[in-house]
């Protein structure tokens, strides 16, 4: 039986992935009345993204969850750029200024599920399914309309409800970008032969670019473009890519595909995070390619600066700390889109230049300056 929504709630937040249930629990943990809703009768158990990096845990840390994710996860305190077997790039994480110098390899649902354990244990819940189709907002609240007629009214409503967001579309607010030509094909596999346990490597090749990931449980996440990527990847297509595109001295052996499926990759902006009483988070302000892994990262960040803003205008302070939060957060997500836009072109640069490529990237990241800087990019850290 579906769960009865309330009439009404201080924050109605619509969508229950990274960035809607880190809101919740960090709502919740400062004892205001919020109310989850998700289209979903049950949470997606895919794998999807897979990394965790050093700021996003230093945030849930106070909120509980870096704890528990840190040991089922996997650290990987290195990634790297080879040209098959050639090192081009080296980044190492390990002597950053932080208690989590690594990043951290696990997949979404179990943060998902981590996040939902701590909301729970705090008295919170997620509410499924439940549709928004309409929200009507006026000078004191938003009244959202289920697609069952089912009606709740709420201060602010905040969506989290992904690219496609209803709310986004409801509050009129554009989302600008565009979308690669290339698919990607994503697979979680069982590999033996020259693998590392626990470094992120993408490779470069003639063939194209392969990510190879570790991943708890024995496993490898592999993230590779291609012109037309299967729904499902089979093993044999799987151990071509990484034949292809891997290390040619040493042969990865592919022996199992727990799961996978292809995926096209957009970049796409938000024009404002703020609409009235209607504010954006997470994949509903931005997606963009998964180089780097920063896309839920992004969205957790996004939500736990949202709550202290929330947070502020909920103890009657100005609303203008909601404006705050989207100049905070909106060009930190500009910066992020346009850096994998740049990793993603890079990557899939065309055959002949990608000698030029390999020898200017392994020329300016001699520097250790620049290594560090990426460094503290990709983790995160850059953006405290």
């Amino acid at each position: 039986m579906t769960p009865q929504l309330p009439a009404a709630t201080d924050v109605l937040i619509v969508g229950a992935g990274p960035a809607g249930l880190t809101l919740a629990l960090a709502l919740t943990a400062q004892g205001r009345d919020v109310t989850v809703v998700d289209a979903h009768a049950v949470a997606d158990h895919t794998s999807r993204a897979a990394v965790v990096h050093a700021r996003t845990l230093e945030v849930l840390a106070p909120l509980g969850v870096a704890g528990p994710l840190v040991e089922q996860g996997v650290q990987s305190p290195t990634f790297t750029i080879r040209d098959r077997d050639r090192v081009v790039v080296r980044i190492d994480f390990d002597g950053l200024p932080t208690a989590y110098p690594y990043s951290l390899m696990v997949s979404q649902a179990t943060t998902e599920a981590a996040l939902l354990a701590r909301l729970t244990e705090l008295g919170g819940t997620v509410l499924r399914p439940y549709t928004v189709t309409s929200l009507d907002q006026d000078a004191d609240g938003v009244t959202a309309t289920f697609e069952h007629g089912e009606r709740i009214r709420a201060a602010w409503v905040v969506g989290a409800d992904g690219m496609h967001s209803t709310v986004r579309e409801q509050a009129g607010i554009g989302f600008q970008g565009g979308t690669y030509g290339e698919s990607f094909v994503l697979a979680d596999v069982r590999l033996d032969g020259a693998v590392s346990a626990d470094e992120v490597i993408l490779y470069f090749a003639p063939a194209g670019l392969a990510v190879v990931a570790p991943l708890p449980g024995g496993r490898h996440r592999i993230v590779a473009p291609v012109a037309e990527a299967p729904h499902e990847p089979s093993l044999a297509f799987v151990q071509e890519l990484v034949d292809e595109r891997g290390p040619s001295a040493g042969r990865i052996v592919v022996e199992e595909v727990v799961w996978g499926s292809r995926f096209r990759v957009h970049h796409r902006l938000a024009d404002t995070y703020r609409a009235g009483r209607i504010l954006l988070a997470g994949d509903a302000a931005h997606v963009h390619s998964p180089a780097g892994g920063q896309g839920m990262n992004a969205g957790i960040l996004d939500a736990v600066t949202l709550a202290e803003a929330l947070g502020t205008v909920l103890d009657g302070g100005p609303t203008s700390a909601l404006d705050a939060y989207g100049a905070a957060r909106r060009p930190i997500a500009e910066h992020i889109v346009k850096l994998a836009d740049r990793m993603t072109r890079i990557a899939t640069i065309t055959p002949a230049l990608r000698p030029l490529r390999n020898t200017v990237l392994r020329t300016i990241t001699r520097l250790p300056a620049v290594r560090r800087n990426l460094a503290l990019r990709l983790s995160g850290l850059l953006y405290r």
